[in-house]
């Protein structure tokens, strides 16, 4: 045991997306321009909801709300990845790889009760639509949305607790382009035959209870969306498909990582990609797109502050520093 922690490794290898130097300069392009997308959409998102005294209801509030997350998501790890395709060699410190692995356990599990969350506004709405502002009160609103970070900080912290104290004394190259636990621990210098299994125990639950959560609401706010044809029903409808196409994408790569039978238990790059990059940037547009309230918001938004010309002159005043 001495030996082992005289040995204990400070820092680990991340092999990326690519180990062919050729695509690098390709993939910090591609990359660094998705993130930009995926800050400007969901900071946008926000902002339209915040600056509209019109969005102040619970669905946008939760909406917002799934904005944030969404760029925390994208953050833990997409920044270090893009400035990794500019070195030869991506290497990460052992505590630094212990914050990615507490994070994307942080996030990820927040937005999946998120998710619920926000399944469970759209079930008052379409299915108690009389009594919907007297339940989704401010105080409910904020309780749906603490819980989330309650129950992401619990998860994270359990599943860390896996990890922190396992011992590192041989391989330091993670097959990946951020510090994910089930890559993490196979590095460790033990049998963790039986930590996949708790791992696999405890992301699984979150994931398949939050699921079956999502699966049940939408089934019986979609049965009683079938039984009506007013047109307040048909703007129940275009909400519930974004809402339903969300969680679909979300919960797909999320449920074939951490539920799949884990006989080689590697973790697919192409599935990590979608879930902590193209996810949230495809949230923004999709709840944009199938949703006019929110598209009428921003363009009273962009009338509001572009055609005005406040940011071009906000923006001199500070580049030039003009006095006002």
């Amino acid at each position: 045991m001495d030996e082992t922690n005289h040995s204990r490794v400070s820092e680990f290898i991340l092999l990326g997306l690519s180990e062919t130097p050729e695509l690098q300069p390709l993939f910090f392009v591609v990359f660094s321009l998705l993130y930009i997308a995926i800050l400007m959409g969901n900071f946008l998102i926000i902002l339209t909801v915040t600056s509209d005294p019109r969005l102040h209801s619970p669905m946008y509030f939760l909406l917002a709300n799934l904005s944030f997350i969404d760029v925390c998501v994208a953050s833990f790890a997409t920044p270090k990845m893009i400035s990794d395709f500019l070195v030869e060699q991506k290497t990460i410190s052992f505590e630094a790889c212990l914050a990615q692995i507490f994070f994307v356990h942080l996030f990820a599990g927040s937005e999946m009760v998120l998710l619920v969350s926000m399944a469970y506004d759209r079930y008052v709405a379409i299915c108690k639509p009389l009594h919907y502002m007297t339940i989704m009160s401010w105080r409910v609103c904020i309780i749906l949305v603490i819980v989330p970070w309650c129950v992401g900080f619990i998860h994270t912290t359990s599943q860390l607790a896996f990890t922190v104290n396992l011992p590192f004394c041989g391989p330091n190259k993670v097959d990946s382009f951020f510090c994910d636990l089930p890559l993490v621990t196979k590095l460790a210098c033990v049998d963790t035959y039986v930590i996949s299994l708790l791992i696999v125990a405890d992301s699984g639950f979150l994931s398949m209870s939050s699921f079956l959560l999502l699966v049940i609401s939408y089934t019986v706010i979609l049965i009683t969306v079938r039984n009506c044809s007013s047109a307040s029903m048909t703007k129940a409808r275009s909400t519930l498909t974004a809402h339903i196409t969300v969680v679909t994408l979300f919960f797909g790569p999320c449920i074939f990582i951490y539920v799949w039978p884990f006989s080689g238990y590697s973790v697919d790059k192409v599935l990590a990609v979608f879930y902590t990059i193209v996810t949230p940037i495809l949230n923004p547009v999709i709840y944009t797109l199938r949703n006019k309230e929110v598209k009428a918001a921003m363009s009273k938004l962009k009338s509001r502050y572009l055609k005005s010309g406040q940011v071009s002159s906000v923006i001199g005043n500070i580049l030039f520093l003009e006095p006002k």
